[in-house]
């Protein structure tokens, strides 16, 4: 029997013979700490993501540099991509606690390094290094998940994952706001600090010395790998601000090119950042990955641009506009509540499917909307696209680290936050190719700026549509005994 099928079936007859999970366990003393930890790692990526990018702006127009203003979040996110990328390598090398002690050590330091900023130039150079951190924090924050939890807690935590990045999309911008307002965009990003510190006390109590725990592996960074993967996300993340369609799509082919060439050479590779049988449509966990992806790719069409719909085509107000945003994360939160709560593992596992049918159907609204010009079908799918990744996203990642060989679980664990980030990245640039190429423009007229936002959210249907047959692939192969 595979390693895989062994794996599948322990966790099986764990969430057979043990007491079903409860939600109160989490916060018993033999798991607050960790639950804490964890969660304030997720909660680091979550709320400076909202901090930042509400406070960056007052920034800009303190030491002017508006070029740069896009950078720092260009180069934030490809940095925490390649962080998450290697993040297993160093987990492997170092330890799990001596990771997360150096990532947060350089998240903390680079926080201070943007918040004394003289120039736009040191606020950049501190969110390159921030994102690195936090790209290390994330990854490395999942991979523990199954180390520090026993499998029926595993649906609870991502539970209660949920609940930290609602919380940031409502409370991160009112507080940020609130902070560059009444005192400065310099508190709103050190607020960060303190946060730091406190999950380094944590790290540093929970998690096992690398000697108390596994082997370390000797295995050399694999940086020309690594700069590959920051090389293709980097020409994802810039081709928004090429000048033509033409130039836009010839950046996507060469990243789409430079991918699949580093992905080869990562399967040939012994000392592989991908766990073996990523993205093979023939295996399960290749399979699930790509639900990983594509299920954030294509809610990215909304994310893009729903709030600039209900601004430009029904007058919404930015406040009203962005509730629909905030509809969504809720609907994730409770949703994914409810689903952790259930009995039957078996039950969860059905209900994957389930996650990208919802999204394909809240895009299919999001559609009609601007087909119709009805704006109220907006928060039914809004709320329909909140409940498909709640359905499906936690049970989907626990299956996935569970289809994993044990001495792969580091790597998979690892790469799913990192792909969600790399998903909503290439989804914002494919998107942006199609409404340019459709005339999307600031001063469009309402009938052209219909017809691109109809090509964008009809590609997000097709795309989830995607999100759904591989869905579905993953569980048949997984029922018909595919090995990993």
């Amino acid at each position: 029997m595979s390693l895989t099928a062994e794996n599948l079936r322990a966790s099986n007859v764990a969430g057979q013979r043990e007491i079903e999970g409860r939600w109160s366990e989490l916060l018993r003393p033999h798991h607050l700490a960790a639950t804490v930890t964890l969660r304030l790692g997720v909660a680091l990526f979550a709320f400076n993501e909202f901090f930042v990018s509400t406070a960056l702006p007052t920034a800009v127009e303190e030491f002017g540099g508006a070029a740069l203003l896009s950078w720092a979040l260009t180069l934030y996110l490809v940095f925490a991509i390649v962080g998450g990328a290697v993040a297993a390598n160093q987990k492997a090398r170092f330890g799990a606690r001596n990771t997360l002690i150096a990532a947060a050590l350089v998240f903390g330091t680079c926080t201070v390094i943007a918040t004394a900023a003289t120039g736009m130039p040191q606020v950049l150079a501190g969110r390159v290094l921030q994102g690195l951190g936090e790209g290390v924090i994330a990854a490395v924050c999942y991979a523990l998940i199954p180390e520090l939890f026993p499998p029926r807690l595993v649906p609870k935590i991502f539970g209660a994952e949920a609940i930290v990045w609602a919380t940031a999309a409502f409370a991160g911008p009112l507080i940020s706001g609130l902070l560059t307002e009444y005192w400065s965009w310099r508190a709103a990003f050190f607020v960060n600090v303190p946060a730091a510190a406190i999950f380094l006390v944590l790290v540093g109590a929970i998690v096992r010395r690398p000697g108390q725990g596994g082997k370390k592996t000797t295995g050399s960074v694999p940086l020309l790998r690594l700069t590959a993967f920051g090389i293709g996300v980097l020409l994802i993340s810039v081709s928004n601000t090429a000048g033509n369609g033409y130039a836009m799509a010839a950046l996507l082919a060469t990243a789409l090119a430079i991918f699949i060439n580093t992905i080869r050479v990562d399967r040939r590779s012994r000392n592989s950042i991908l766990p073996s049988g990523a993205f093979s449509i023939n295996r399960p966990l290749g399979a699930g990955l790509w639900v990983v992806l594509l299920m954030p790719l294509a809610q990215a069409s909304g994310s893009v641009y729903l709030v600039y719909a209900l601004q430009h085509l029904w007058g919404f107000g930015p406040t009203a506009a962005g509730s629909s945003s905030a509809l969504m994360a809720i609907s994730w939160s409770a949703t994914a509540i409810l689903v952790a709560s259930l009995r039957s593992r078996g039950l969860r596992v059905q209900l994957i499917c389930a996650g990208p049918l919802l999204l394909c159907l809240g895009l299919v609204g999001l559609t009609l909307t601007v087909g119709t010009g009805d704006y109220r079908l907006v928060f039914m799918s809004q709320i329909a696209i909140g409940m498909g990744f709640g359905i499906s996203w936690g049970t989907l990642s626990q299956l996935l680290m569970d289809a994993s060989p044990t001495e792969e679980r580091d790597k998979t664990s690892a790469l799913l936050p990192t792909l969600q980030s790399a998903g909503y990245a290439i989804g914002a640039a494919v998107f942006g190719v199609t409404a340019n190429a459709l005339g999307f423009d600031e001063g469009a007229s309402d009938s052209v700026l219909c017809a691109a936002l109809l090509g964008v959210f009809a590609l997000g249907c097709a795309i989830a549509a995607a999100s759904l047959f591989f869905g579905a692939r993953t569980l048949r192969l997984l029922r018909d005994g595919v090995p990993q």
